[in-house]
């Protein structure tokens, strides 16, 4: 990962910064039901603001086609004002000239946000006269979008070519939780990968193998695997088809000196629904009608000595179902356990993912593991080893 500038060196005082900021929040009848990506920029706006800046915050909302009402940004920005505790303005364009005026107008500490970059569609083709037209409105750029890195969008890549440009507090943070995940960790490094399926983390699970000293797989991908090794796996969820790729995985886990830890026993239901009758069972004993729902006790104290021997862990993927009780225990035992490890200072955990996010607050450790991404996207690509074209922009900018 190239290094990059952050606010430390960013001379804010009476410059327009345009901000790019994810606040592509869930909303009911005009409202905001989850501050939580507002939240996390609030670090950045405040410290803009406070050291005299004029903060421009540039976002995108949902997936428009043009300009359309029902993913106006307008509504947001009372929320953003609500946790920042004071009035945010609001322009109707991003670019031209009601943006313009909106930006004059902006007093030194002020906070606008701008209308929806996707309005444009020259924000998502990265166009370089749309990038030009909103670097107009800014002096400086700073990028606290970590999880919008992976496009190469006008406002998340191209502006960083155009002005001087930094990494804000949020996008500084989850940088160097990565760089102590695979890139300068300590090791031993497990990552812990579940999930449902093996063909969206081929890369992933390519990637890893090179970088851990163990590796654990769970969740129906597991069942993929131990299908590719002649297990009979019953009626559970599986992409047998992939078995060849599975067994090119563990061959290449081989070279690389990488431990696979697969279960070895596990939860077993003849129905995919909440407190069905289940069974644990060997994995030599599971039932032909049966489905395997979540991993077995004796694959738990597996997961627990992998944890527990670990200096770093690095997790993406849930385990079994768990948004159905109880096939969530193995995923909630582990998460538990991996917060312990690190409240005691034994540990470096770094988790990301929607489900992954969604199991640590259903574990009730979210807070307690070192980082938590709620970037999705970007931190799949960066588990991939991928180069992000957002983070990549701020070396150049």
């Amino acid at each position: 990962m190239t290094s990059f500038r952050t606010l430390d060196e960013a001379p804010v005082k009476g410059q327009r910064v345009l901000v790019r900021v994810d606040i592509n929040v869930p909303m009911e009848d005009g409202r905001v039901t989850d501050t939580t990506r507002i939240d996390r920029v609030m670090p950045t706006i405040r410290e803009i603001a406070d050291r005299g800046g004029k903060v421009v915050l540039l976002a995108h909302f949902g997936r428009p086609k043009g300009p359309d009402p029902k993913e106006s940004l307008k509504p947001i920005a009372k929320a953003v004002g609500h946790v920042l505790g004071k009035s945010v303005a609001f322009a109707e364009d991003c670019i031209g000239e009601k943006a313009a005026q909106a930006v004059a107008a902006l007093p030194e500490g002020g906070v606008l946000l701008l209308e929806n970059t996707r309005f444009h569609a020259g924000e998502e083709k990265n166009d370089p006269d749309f990038a030009k037209a909103l670097a107009k409105l800014g002096d400086l750029y700073v990028n606290d979008a970590f999880s919008a890195a992976h496009r190469a969008h006008a406002s998340t890549e191209g502006l960083a070519h155009l002005l001087p440009a930094y990494a804000g507090r949020s996008m500084q943070a989850e940088l160097e939780a990565l760089r102590k995940g695979l890139e300068k960790p300590e090791r031993p490094v497990v990552a812990i990968v579940g999930g449902a399926k093996v063909s969206t983390k081929i890369d992933l699970l390519e990637n890893l193998v090179s970088k851990v000293e163990a590796l654990v797989i769970g969740g129906g991908m597991a069942n993929t695997f131990l299908h590719a090794q002649g297990v009979g796996i019953g009626k559970s969820l599986a992409e047998r088809e992939l078995a060849a790729t599975a067994l090119r995985i563990l061959s290449a886990a081989q070279e690389k000196n990488c431990a696979i830890i697969l279960p070895v026993d596990a939860v077993i239901a003849s129905k995919f629904e909440a407190n069905a009758p289940h069974h644990a069972y060997g994995l030599d004993a599971v039932p032909s009608e049966g489905m395997i729902l979540d991993v077995g006790p004796q694959s738990i104290e597996r997961i627990k000595g992998a944890i527990d021997s670990a200096a770093t862990v690095v997790w993406n993927g849930p385990l079994g179902a768990f948004e159905l009780s109880p096939f969530d225990h193995g995923t909630m035992v582990a998460a538990r356990h991996a917060a312990e490890r690190t409240r005691l200072g034994r540990l470096v955990s770094i988790a990301g993912g929607g489900d992954t996010v969604a199991a640590l607050h259903q574990a009730g450790v979210a807070e307690d593991f070192t980082y938590v991404s709620t970037a999705g996207g970007a931190f799949l690509e960066w588990l991939e080893g991928k180069e992000l074209p957002g983070v990549k922009a701020l070396a150049a900018g």
